[in-house]
């Protein structure tokens, strides 16, 4: 009978927390900032794909669904869709882009889009002709909207 309280007294106690932490205000804020420019697209096709798999972390038109409202799910969403942007941002390509010479790598490696965001946006994923689709039309809009390189402006020597 007593582990039966204590269970009780635990679920009550997780439950409180739940409740507590909804209170903690990062990650509601589903304000996404203005979008700056955004490369030649070679495509549409490209641009579509992109917007499919890749933007609601690498880009400032992010989709927040329900679940971002309700914390601790609102906290990882919001530190994965920072880390994106702040890495790779199609939507402010006229600041510097520091992994985009990782892209298409972890794009044929199949880490990108992580295993964790498919999980609840199914339809991002790629089949094997989308990927190749996408790393093509990437390395096109690429030579003719190349991204910019560095974490700043050159320097002078």
């Amino acid at each position: 009978m007593r582990w039966r309280r204590v269970l009780r007294l635990l679920v009550l106690g997780l439950l409180g927390l739940l409740v507590l932490i909804q209170f903690v205000p990062y990650g509601r804020d589903h304000t996404n900032p203005p979008v700056t420019a955004e490369p030649a697209w070679d495509r549409p096709r490209t641009r579509a794909i992109a917007v499919e798999s890749c933007f609601n972390c690498h880009s400032n038109l992010t989709e927040w669904p329900w679940y971002t409202n309700v914390a601790p799910f609102s906290w990882l969403v919001q530190r994965d869709v920072d880390g994106g942007r702040e890495v790779l941002n199609f939507t402010e390509w006229d600041r510097p882009q520091p992994e985009a010479d990782e892209l298409f790598e972890v794009i044929a490696e199949g880490s990108m889009p992580p295993r964790s965001y498919l999980v609840t946006h199914p339809g991002a994923s790629l089949s094997d002709t989308e990927r190749r689709t996408l790393i093509d039309g990437l390395r096109a809009t690429f030579r003719v909207s190349p991204p910019i390189q560095g974490e700043g402006e050159p320097e002078d020597e």
